[in-house]
């Protein structure tokens, strides 16, 4: 027994998840229950909880790490403020009248949405609110609207700017350092936020591809499961359209251009989309239209020129060209400064903001607790030989490498019927990722594989939780075996977005090799 404390902490952990009680106290409960246990049969050193202080301060100074809050606030002021309801009406009266037009909208607008906001649950709550009535209205079969709306909404996990990204990011460049460390590098490589949203672009557009043509197909072969949308639906007009779709594009560019092009952190580019959400529901909740779109304007234009001509006022070998530069730099962050605060009072009589920072907060709150109480979980179990023993069982199972990742990935398939992604990520990847950067996988390629693995245990029953979002928010009409059976086909289309990474490994690693 005492050989085996290690497979007994993580059964353990499963069964505590599955009766129900609150995830990160059942973690960090566990793991302070199993090191006590350890240490009193003699198989732990006790004093390895030591070093759980410094892994707390290494996660809360992780300056990559602030980029969830801030994207997690840009999601739910897009969302509170009703913008995604507005391209959802907008995109779905514009495709309403092909065979499967209605699908078609909800994945694109599912896409935009991912790329603007990257919050999985918002997403799938919006559209099972606007979305799914539309769908039943127009004649849609029940499991194949569900199943849309379901998966469209998981695309918030794979399309950058994402929290799983982030989160994925962070560790799988601790296992790559730690592999390099093992073979006896100490000049290290690092991995970045950047690298990953670039990996991952390139996959997650294959996966829209994917279900605009199953969606397409299923379309023609039975059009009595999608058929057109009533014909008094009036289209939207060009106007319209452009009103509903660029704010939000704007925003993908402003964001993730600024990632990819080197020009931001992901910290400042979440920063950058807070703001422009902030803008976007200050225009949405009836701001004054002038000021905030000049203050926007003005800050475009601040970002454009200091990056073409940066000026430090603080030197003392300053031009008067550099001076008048300046003054004007200086007007155009006070203009950006009136429109934000101009926002800032729009939203906050709507009370949209309390709610954006409510929702922020205990989505925040969770992440950061599940991450920590997994920090400890991980110590524990590597104290009591748990690491030794995934290392020794990947190494031993048959096909070298890529049995081991085939291994891995399944076992990774299975937990995400169980558990979400967050603590797969920070208590599961620790522990298989650096035995598998060791045996040779690219370490970029590798997480891009997880990820959408990992996507899928959204969508898997029984635990998915964009299952469990969608129940909470579909009508009546909608029952639990409806939602089960739609997500199926999209499960095996996930798998195919897998086993395509796999065998063209270009589609994730030419992106951020042609840009780092």
């Amino acid at each position: 027994m005492t050989s085996s404390l290690d497979l007994i902490m993580f059964a353990a952990l499963m069964a505590a998840i599955l009766m129900g009680f609150p995830v990160a106290f059942s973690i960090a409960g566990i793991a302070v229950f199993f090191a006590y246990l350890g240490w009193m049969l003699g198989v732990m050193d006790i004093s390895l909880l030591g070093a759980f202080g410094q892994r707390v301060f290494g996660l809360l100074s992780n300056e990559v790490l602030i980029a969830i809050p801030l994207f997690v606030l840009m999601g739910a002021i897009l969302e509170k403020s009703r913008i995604a309801e507005e391209l959802l009406d907008t995109m779905g009266r514009l495709f309403g009248q092909l065979k499967g037009g209605l699908g078609i909208s909800v994945v694109l607008v599912g896409a935009l949405l991912a790329a603007s906001t990257g919050i999985v649950g918002a997403t799938v709550v919006a559209m099972g609110m606007i979305a799914l009535p539309a769908m039943l209205r127009a004649g849609y079969d029940p499991r194949v609207a569900s199943g849309i709306v379901c998966t469209a909404g998981t695309l918030g996990q794979i399309i950058p700017p994402s929290t799983l990204l982030i989160i994925l990011a962070d560790v799988m460049s601790n296992a790559y350092q730690q592999a390099q460390y093992e073979q006896g590098k100490f000049a290290v490589e690092a991995l970045s936020v950047g690298q990953f949203f670039a990996a991952a672009l390139i996959p997650g557009l294959v996966l829209v591809v994917l279900y605009l043509l199953y969606i397409l197909i299923r379309g023609l072969l039975r059009p009595e499961d999608m058929p057109s949308a009533p014909a008094g639906i009036a289209r939207p007009h060009r106007t319209e359209v452009l009103r509903a779709v660029v704010p939000p594009i704007l925003l993908i560019f402003a964001v993730l251009g600024a990632i990819l092009g080197g020009v931001a952190t992901p910290t400042e580019a979440a920063s950058v989309g807070a703001i422009g959400a902030l803008l976007m529901a200050g225009l949405r909740t009836g701001g004054p239209l002038r000021s905030i779109l000049l203050g926007a304007g003005a800050l475009i234009a601040l970002g454009i020129l200091s990056g073409l001509h940066p000026v430090r006022l603080q030197r003392n070998d300053l031009s008067s060209m550099d001076l008048v530069i300046g003054l004007i730099y200086a007007l155009l962050a006070a203009a950006g400064a009136i429109a934000v605060l101009l926002s800032l009072r729009a939203g906050l009589k709507k009370r949209i903001l309390h709610d954006a920072v409510t929702s922020t907060a205990t989505m925040t709150s969770m992440i950061f607790a599940t991450m920590l109480a997994a920090s400890m979980f991980s110590l524990v179990f590597i104290g009591l030989g748990g690491e030794d023993r995934v290392a020794h069982i990947l190494s031993e199972l048959p096909g070298g490498p890529s049995g081991a990742l085939l291994f891995s990935m399944l076992f990774i398939f299975v937990l995400g019927f169980f558990l979400d992604f967050v603590e797969i990520s920070v208590i599961v990847l620790p522990l298989v990722t650096p035995t598998l950067i060791l045996m040779g996988h690219d370490p970029v390629w590798l997480g891009i594989l997880i990820a959408i693995n990992l996507q899928t245990s959204f969508l898997t029953p029984p635990f998915g939780f964009s299952l469990f979002y969608l129940r909470g928010a579909a009508p009546k009409e909608i029952t639990t075996r409806h939602i089960y059976q739609g997500v199926i086909p999209f499960i095996g289309l996930q798998v195919l977005g897998v086993i395509l990474v796999w065998f063209i490994p270009g589609l994730a690693t030419w992106l951020p090799e042609a840009i780092f």
